[in-house]
C-alpha cells in the first residue's frame, strides 16, 4: 500500500476510532475544516488536495443523527467537486437502519431514503459495520460491504470463558429475537464448541423501543448466557431479555452488542441491572464514540479498528475482503481447541 496516496478523513462523529485506524495503517489522518453558520448550516472543506486520489471518509450517523448525516453528505459533495477519483464512505454505525420496512400503514422506509441520499451525493462505495438488517444493502446501487463484528464478539466471549475458567458445557449463546439468529450463528461459527448451543427469546413489540418477552426457546438453567444483539438503544428490551433468562434459572448474563447508542435512561437502567445482579457485564464496540457520561462500571468497550483498518487496506489494494476474516479464524479455532481439550 502506497501510504502517501491513501487519504483517510475523519469527520466529527468518531475521531478516536479514525486515529486508531490511521495508527494501525501507519498513515497520517487527512484534515478537513468543518464550520457552522449562525443558522446551523454546515460547511466542510478539505485542507488537502484529493485530485485523482482514492479517499476514505469515516463517519458514524449516530446521535445527533441528522447533524452527522448532513455533515457526511456535505463532505462527499466537497470531495466530489475537488475531483477525488473514488470516494469510499466508511459508516461504522448506519443511522435510520431500523426503518427498513413499513411496520405500519403510512410509514416511510427511511433507510432507503438515506441510502438514496448517500448514493446521490456522489459516493462510489459504502463500507458499513453490522447493519441492522442485511436487506439494507439492496437499497444501494453502488457497491456496499457490510462487515460483521462476529469475529471480534466471538473473541471477547472466548477470552471471558478462558479468563473465568468456565465450563464450555455451561455456556450458551442467546439471540434476543428470531431476527438476530443469523448474527448469533455468525458468532457461533467462530466460538465453536467453547459454548454449548443457542437459545432464542421470543418477543413482540407493541411500540418502538418497547418489547415484551413471550417465551424462551432453549435450556438456560444454570448456564452462563451471552446475549448477542446489534445495538443497545434505551436498554429496555435487552434488560427485559436478561431478566427473563434469570427467571428461567440462568447464572451469569453478559450483554454484547456491536453498537452502544445508550439513549434516554439506558445508562441508569444498565447500571441498575448490574447492581441488582441481573447482568454481569455489558460489552459494546467503539463504532460509536461514547462520551464519559455514558460510561459506567461494568461496561467494556472493544475496538473494531483492527477490522476496519484491514478492510480499508484490502479495499485499497483490491484484495479479497474475505481473507481478512480467514486470517484470524484459524488463530481463534486453535485457542478454542486448546482450552476445551485442557478443560476435559
Amino acid at each position: 500500500m502506497e501510504k502517501n496516496n491513501i487519504k483517510i478523513f475523519g469527520l466529527s462523529s468518531n475521531k478516536p476510532l479514525v486515529e486508531e485506524i490511521c495508527d494501525l495503517l501507519g498513515v497520517k489522518e487527512s484534515q478537513t475544516k468543518i464550520s457552522r453558520f449562525m443558522d446551523g448550516e454546515i460547511l466542510v472543506q478539505s485542507m488537502e488536495s484529493v485530485r485523482g486520489q482514492d479517499i476514505y471518509i469515516v463517519q458514524s450517523t449516530n446521535q445527533p443523527v441528522n447533524e452527522n448525516l448532513m455533515e457526511l453528505l456535505i463532505a462527499v459533495d466537497a470531495f466530489k467537486r475537488a475531483s477525488a477519483a473514488k470516494i469510499n464512505v466508511v459508516i461504522p454505525y448506519f443511522g435510520y437502519a431500523r426503518q427498513d420496512r413499513k411496520a405500519a400503514g403510512r410509514q416511510p422506509i427511511t433507510a432507503r431514503l438515506v441510502a438514496n441520499l448517500i448514493e446521490k451525493s456522489g459516493v462510489n462505495r459504502v463500507i458499513a459495520v453490522d447493519l441492522h438488517s442485511t436487506q439494507i444493502m439492496g437499497f444501494f446501487n453502488v457497491p456496499i460491504d457490510n462487515f460483521s463484528t462476529a469475529q471480534a464478539v466471538a473473541s471477547e466471549i472466548i477470552n471471558d470463558i478462558i479468563k473465568n475458567k468456565l465450563d464450555p458445557k455451561e455456556c450458551i449463546l442467546v439471540s434476543p429475537d428470531y431476527g438476530g439468529l443469523t448474527r448469533v450463528h455468525g458468532v457461533a461459527k467462530y466460538a465453536g464448541n467453547i459454548t454449548n448451543g443457542i437459545a432464542v427469546i421470543a418477543k413482540r413489540r407493541p411500540e418502538p423501543n418497547k418489547a415484551e418477552v413471550e417465551f424462551i426457546l432453549g435450556d438456560v438453567a444454570n448456564k452462563t448466557c451471552f446475549i448477542i444483539d446489534d445495538m443497545i438503544d434505551t436498554g429496555g428490551t435487552i434488560i427485559n431479555a436478561a431478566r427473563a433468562l434469570k427467571e428461567e434459572g440462568a447464572k451469569d448474563i453478559y450483554l454484547i452488542a456491536c453498537h452502544g447508542l445508550f439513549n434516554g435512561k439506558a445508562v441508569d437502567n444498565l447500571k441498575t441491572a448490574i447492581n441488582e445482579g441481573v447482568i454481569k457485564q455489558v460489552v459494546v464496540t467503539n463504532t460509536i464514540n461514547l462520551p464519559e457520561e455514558k460510561k459506567f462500571e461494568g461496561l467494556k468497550i472493544i475496538s473494531v479498528a483492527k477490522l476496519m483498518s484491514a478492510m480499508i487496506k484490502s479495499s485499497y489494494e483490491k484484495n479479497p475482503l474475505t481473507k481478512v476474516y480467514e486470517d484470524e479464524q484459524s488463530k481463534i479455532a486453535e485457542k478454542v481447541k486448546k482450552y476445551v481439550e485442557n478443560f476435559k
